[in-house]
């Protein structure tokens, strides 16, 4: 925003249809809103900025200097006990995920299995079809019908919104539901996705509803939780709730505090590390009370082992110098096929919502055409595979007869097992415990391997696109077991290291190669597999196949996230940046107001833009000339207007604010929608009235001389957690203040689009770093 000559340039009006404008825009003096639209979950609706800066106006001076050692204590203690409250409910909603999908799953499988064993095949393939086509079906209309956002696994949502990019319906109960339920409808269908990621959102959707406050809607409103009626406080809530999710699903508490630190959390302190820790402490230990229910059989097809534990190398692995090249090629080829995962999911995400655009319909279409398909594929390609005689020295039952096990029967006559068939035609988890399974070198088949790994490669990236909570971690982690155990079949006796332990580095390569984490990605697969002797080899592979995708395109969350059109902003600034000042990309008019503000003006500048924040000036005679007070938010104002705040004449009324206000009055609003300027009602009397905005207003608001570099402005920006940044002049001129900058004004789209000059440039570098991968794919 910019200043323009006319002194009343804040009664300009703008185009109202600017709120939901496009990323880029090509005129300069096209209005900034700080409101933009972007794809969340299946469904496009306007985003907006979160405020993670302190508003240190009067009011909240006052509000904190009435606080009370009780109140401080109070507040203290309602952060531990929420983040309690946090680790048990999500530790509670992963087991029973986990619980109803093991059992859901296997039913199906038990069902179609025993059909199977009578030679009643094509019955059997139609219960299989159908049972998985109901699921999707059922998964899909929820997801479509009552809350779009829970498409998808909700990490870049998560992840934008711990950035500080908000939109509307992303922690709601409906949400929270949806997640839930269509995540173990849509996983026990056979769909190639993981509930990992549905976990991630799902503990931030219980965390920011915990965080509210309570609810008026509902009567509840204890007074203790007043205090998290902040984007800080509500910020620090969800990052505790992302990292409860990864331990919830994995059973992997310390790498969920890492994951949600070096994946998810744009701000990082030592006071939330512990609070962190406290959660997903808190649900390793429920996960292990319930365990211990389920090892006394209580819990049905769920079986008495662990909660997605791959306990498969309790006993000491040996290696030494000479195994150490395969292991660098294994994480070098698992670099490049994460990024051209990546790149493929990208555009198959892309050809998604082309056709999601045409309505609801077609993207349930699709959801069922996937299941259709990936039931004729799980049920078809075993039958390529020969049948293998049961091996003499089997440590369990051969062939296996039931759900799960290393030797499934499927067609094979008796004392005979079809591998493929223990993989494909079987839950992922399974799968997963098959190829980590030591002492089995000789129990898979090179064709049926090279079968399992093409087709989880493709099914997994054409499954994620479709209407219903989907992740991306098992999938993963299942592509590549069936890659690690490919590379051990191929370096065969040449290695110390058995088949098994390939297909944990396999999955330790690929999650690398797609996911570009590391140090979090290193300690969950420990806690998977349970053996820290693994360490110096994950380490090894996730730091080689890491570097070598970063070499071809960004990491999936991040790529997901451009796509979707969400603005976030990098941890570094762009070289370009450093060429441009915060004035070459404020746009204007710049919408203001004064100290004492006439009612009917604020009214029409709140119904005529978009805009959350507005600078606040005095002039004589309430200054010596004309001076920046601060800023005031948009909720803010709409509150006073709905209290009627009123005085007859311009004139300070600061002493009695205080009177007719409460801090409450003025706190973050929960998932529910707030008052909207058109619902304030205000007679021709009252509009001509005054406001005075001084004790409402932040009189210390962060600022930046119009000469900044823009880099250094963006430092500042997302460091702090700004909404809004004011652009003041270096010579004192008849305006305090230049402009605003928001989270628009950052992005490489505006930039580019008002310095046509950078593009050319900034192309070049581009096509050099990226010539590599667009000669490889």
């Amino acid at each position: 925003m910019s200043v323009n000559g006319n002194s009343n340039a804040w009664l300009n009006a703008e185009d109202p249809e600017s709120i939901t404008a496009p990323l880029i825009s090509g005129q300069r003096s096209t209005p900034n809103s700080t409101s933009q639209v972007a794809l969340v979950g299946a469904n496009v609706c306007p985003i907006e900025s979160l405020d993670y800066e302190i508003l240190e106006n009067e009011f909240f001076k006052q509000d904190w200097r009435s606080r009370g050692k009780m109140q401080v204590f109070q507040y203290i203690f309602m952060k531990w006990f929420i983040c309690f409250l946090i680790g048990l409910i999500v530790g509670l909603i992963g087991f029973c995920n986990n619980l109803a999908v093991e059992n859901i799953a296997g039913i199906k499988f038990v069902i179609t299995s025993n059909m199977m064993l009578k030679s009643r095949f094509l019955l059997a393939f139609i219960v299989f079809f159908f049972s998985n086509l109901a699921l999707t079906l059922f998964a899909s209309m929820i997801t479509s019908f009552v809350a779009p956002v829970a498409a998808g696994s909700g990490i870049p949502e998560v992840k934008a919104y711990l950035n500080g990019v908000d939109a509307p319906g992303i922690f709601s109960i409906r949400t929270l539901f949806v997640k839930i339920v269509g995540s173990v409808s849509a996983v026990s269908s056979s769909l190639l996705i993981g509930k990992a990621g549905p976990m991630v959102h799902t503990g931030a959707c219980v965390a920011s509803l915990l965080g509210q406050g309570g609810s008026k809607k509902y009567g509840l409103t204890w007074k203790w939780l007043r205090y998290f009626k902040n984007d800080r406080d509500r910020r620090d809530l969800v990052t505790c709730g992302s990292a409860a999710g990864i331990a919830a699903s994995f059973r992997s508490p310390v790498g969920g505090v890492l994951f949600a630190f070096e994946e998810m959390a744009s701000w990082w302190r030592s006071a939330l590390l512990w609070r962190a820790f406290f959660t997903t402490a808190v649900i390793a230990i429920v996960l292990r009370a319930l365990i211990d229910v389920c090892l006394s059989g209580k819990c049905g097809l769920f079986g008495t082992g662990g909660l997605i534990m791959f306990d498969v190398y309790s006993a000491s692995v040996s290696y030494h110098i000479v195994d150490v090249p395969p292991v660098l090629l294994l994480g070098f080829v698992g670099g490049i096929l994460g990024s051209l995962y990546n790149s493929l999911l990208t555009k198959v995400l892309r050809i998604y919502n082309l056709i999601n655009e045409r309505g609801v319909i077609y993207k349930i279409l699709i959801a069922c055409t996937i299941s259709m398909f990936t039931s004729c594929l799980l049920f078809g390609l075993p039958w390529l595979a020969s049948c293998r005689p049961c091996p003499a020295d089997a440590a369990e039952a051969c062939p296996t007869i039931g759900r799960s096990g290393n030797f499934k029967k499927f067609q094979c006559p008796p004392g005979h097992y079809n591998d493929l068939a223990s993989l494909i035609f079987n839950t992922n988890d399974d799968a997963i415990r098959n190829l980590f399974s030591k002492n089995t070198d000789s129990e898979f088949h090179f064709s049926s391997i090279i079968i399992f790994f093409v087709t989880c490669f493709f099914l997994s990236i054409f499954s994620y696109g479709v209407v219903a909570p989907a992740g991306l971690f098992v999938p993963v982690i299942v592509t590549g077991a069936s890659y690690g155990r490919f590379v051990g079949m191929l370096v065969g006796s040449h290695s110390n290291l058995n088949h098994g332990l390939y297909a944990v580095l396999g999955a330790a390569s690929l999650l690398g190669g797609t996911m570009r984490m590391t140090v979090s990605l290193c300690v969950i697969i420990l806690e998977l597999t349970n053996n820290l002797l693994l360490l110096p080899l994950i380490m090894v592979v996730l730091l080689v196949s890491k570097t070598t995708a970063d070499a071809f395109n960004g990491n999936i969350y991040d790529l997901i996230m451009k796509a979707k059109g969400l603005p976030y902003l990098e941890a570094h600034a762009e070289p370009y940046m450093r060429q441009l000042t915060v004035a070459d990309v404020v746009t204007g008019p710049l919408q203001l107001f004064y100290g004492i503000e006439k009612v009917g003006n604020i009214v029409h500048v709140l119904r005529t833009t978009g805009h959350n924040g507005f600078p606040v000036i005095d002039e004589p005679p309430l200054s010596e000339s004309p001076v920046l007070f601060g800023i005031v938010l948009r909720a803010h104002l709409i509150e006073l207007l709905k209290k009627k705040a009123f005085v007859s004449t311009p004139v300070p009324t600061s002493t009695d604010s205080f009177k007719r206000f409460s801090s409450e009055d003025f706190a973050k609003r929960g998932s529910g929608n707030g008052d909207k300027i058109e619902d304030i009602k205000l007679t021709e009397e009252e509009m001509e009235m005054f406001i005075d905005l001084h004790p409402f207003t932040n009189a210390s608001p962060y600022t930046v001389v119009e000469t900044m570099s823009l880099a250094k402005a963006l430092i500042l920006f997302r460091e702090v957690g700004l909404r809004h940044l004011l652009v003041i002049p270096k010579i004192s001129t008849r305006s305090p203040v230049v402009g605003i900058l928001t989270r628009h004004d950052f992005m490489p789209e505006h930039i580019l689009s008002l310095n046509p000059m950078l593009v050319k440039s900034r192309w070049k570098r581009l096509r050099f770093r990226l010539a590599p991968p667009s000669k490889l794919f």
